[in-house]
C-alpha cells in the first residue's frame, strides 16, 4: 500500500463564487480546498465582536476524563458551542447559500437531507502543541473500517476568524490521504507530521475539508497570537450530531430562521435517500408541524 501524500506545498484556493462542481472536484482530489473571502468584512467583524465576551470567560483545555480526549482537545485551546444562541451573525451563516449548495451537492443523492455536526468556535492559544492527526470519520467507527469506500459521512467547513498561519496553529492536512487504499481503523498508518502542509488563510477565508483526510490543528508557537476558527461540519441526517441543538436553542430564536436553517440544526425532519419515510419525526409527520414552524 502507498502512503505517499500529494506533492503540493499549498492547498488549492478558489473564489467564493466558484461553481460548486469545481469546489467539490478539488475537495475530492486534494482532500481540502480553501474558499477565499467566505465571510464579508462586516460578518467577520460582527461575529468576532459577538463571541469575544463568552470566549473570554471560557476555560482552556478539556474537562473530559480521558487523557486521549484531553490531548485531542488541547491544553491551551478553547471550544465554544451553542453559537446560534450567542451570535446573530452565526445565525446568518446557517442560511449561507454557498454552504447549502455544497451540502446539497455532497449529500442529497448519496444520503438524503443533511444537518450540522456542530457549530464550534475553536481558539488555539500560545503554547498549544499540535493536535494528533485524525480523520473526522472517527465519530462513527463503522465508517473508519470502510476506509475510502465510506459514504461522505462528514465534511468540515472551517472558517478563519483570525489569520491562520503556520506559526499560530493553522490546520495541517496530509493532502491526498483521503485516497489511501486501506481501512481507517485504529491499527493503520496514520501518517507523519512531516507529511502535512498548513492550510494558511486570511481572516474570512474558509477551508472545506474531507472527513476522510488526515489532519489536525497545528502547534501555536507564537507568544501572543490566538488562532480563532469557526467549524461548521456537515453530515447526513441519519447520523447523530455532536451538538444537541434542540435542547440548547430557544424557540424564539428558531422561529427567526429560514426553513433550511432550522433543518440543519435539528428542528425539522430529515429524509434519507432511498425512499425512507423520514426520521426525527412526530407521529410519522414532519417535526416542524409539531413545533409550529
Amino acid at each position: 500500500m502507498s502512503f505517499t501524500p500529494l506533492d503540493i506545498k499549498t492547498l488549492p484556493t478558489v473564489p467564493r463564487d466558484t461553481e460548486t462542481a469545481e469546489i467539490l472536484s478539488k475537495l475530492e482530489q486534494f482532500g481540502g480546498v480553501v474558499i477565499k473571502d467566505y465571510l464579508t468584512r462586516s460578518q467577520l467583524e460582527n461575529i468576532n465582536a459577538e463571541l469575544d465576551e463568552p470566549l473570554a470567560s471560557l476555560y482552556e483545555g478539556s474537562k473530559h476524563d480521558s487523557e486521549v480526549v484531553q490531548d485531542f482537545h488541547g491544553s491551551k485551546t478553547k471550544r465554544l458551542t451553542n453559537l446560534a444562541t450567542l451570535s446573530p451573525t452565526y445565525r446568518e451563516l446557517l442560511d449561507d447559500d454557498v454552504m447549502h449548495r455544497v451540502g446539497d451537492a455532497l449529500y442529497s443523492e448519496e444520503s438524503g437531507t443533511w444537518w450540522l455536526t456542530t457549530g464550534q468556535l475553536i481558539e488555539i492559544g500560545p503554547g498549544n502543541k499540535a493536535q494528533p492527526l485524525h480523520r473526522d470519520l472517527g465519530n462513527w467507527p463503522v465508517f473508519l473500517e470502510m476506509g475510502k469506500r465510506s459514504p461522505t459521512a462528514i465534511t468540515n467547513l472551517m472558517i478563519a476568524l483570525t489569520p491562520f498561519t503556520e506559526e499560530n496553529g493553522a490546520t495541517r492536512i496530509i493532502p491526498g490521504s483521503n485516497h489511501w487504499d486501506e481501512d481507517y481503523g485504529d491499527n493503520i498508518h496514520k501518517g507523519e507530521p512531516a507529511m502535512t502542509i498548513p492550510a494558511e488563510m486570511s481572516a474570512g477565508d474558509a477551508l472545506l475539508l474531507s472527513g476522510k483526510v488526515l489532519h489536525g490543528g497545528g502547534a501555536n508557537v507564537t507568544s501572543n497570537e490566538r488562532r480563532r476558527g469557526l467549524t461548521m461540519p456537515m453530515q447526513p441526517g441519519y447520523l447523530t450530531p455532536e451538538e444537541a441543538y434542540p435542547f440548547l436553542i430557544s424557540m424564539d430564536i428558531v422561529k427567526t430562521l429560514s426553513a433550511r436553517a432550522q433543518r440543519i440544526i435539528g428542528f425539522r425532519s430529515v429524509y434519507p435517500a432511498g425512499g425512507s419515510p423520514g426520521l426525527w419525526q412526530n407521529n410519522y409527520e414532519e417535526l416542524a408541524n409539531h413545533l409550529g414552524l
